[in-house]
């Protein structure tokens, strides 16, 4: 098992990710426009893209955790990218694996930043609506007892159903 397999995956995260970022990028805009459909396409985009993630993401730990097995390294939790950094045989292979490790953070990172921002976004247009709704919504009268509906509505006893005084 060599590092420029795990290095490929890493690459091709990374791919997936800025194109996650990309999607998440239209999604503010179309955020801010009140694009409903165009927000059901990317949101299905997003999904096709997570689901991708997610498969890549099984073959670089099979490859990490076949890689340190090769290396005689045991296991104790689930192997990482800074593990096989570690375990690199050159400098040229750690810094590659360094550098790609780098950029697939950092694309996380702002991925994440973004995806924050659209969440916040949506969470006010959900205000927004539903103050909207408010303000349309006739208001219910008040429940509480006031010194105008007591004397109005006292003019006759109510009668209970239980008899107090059997």
């Amino acid at each position: 098992m060599s590092v420029q397999l795990i290095v490929s995956i890493l690459e091709k995260l990374e791919k997936m990710h800025k194109s996650l970022l990309e999607l998440s990028l239209t999604k503010t805009e179309l955020v801010k426009k009140g694009d409903m459909e165009g927000l059901d396409t990317i949101i299905k985009n997003e999904q096709s893209h997570v689901a991708a993630i997610e498969v890549l993401e099984k073959q670089r730990l099979q490859m990490v955790t076949e890689y340190l097995r090769a290396k005689g390294i045991a296991l104790v939790d689930t192997p990482t990218v800074a593990d096989v950094i570690e375990a690199a045989d050159t400098d040229n292979e750690r810094k590659q694996l360094e550098d790609i490790r780098n950029q697939l953070l950092s694309v996380i990172g702002d991925l994440s930043k973004q995806n924050n921002l659209n969440q916040k976004l949506v969470f006010q247009s959900l205000q927004f609506v539903n103050m909207s709704l408010d303000m349309l919504r006739p208001q219910p009268e008040e429940i509480n007892y006031s010194s105008k509906t007591v004397r109005s509505e006292n003019v006759a006893p109510k009668k209970s159903m239980f008899d107090s005084q059997a």
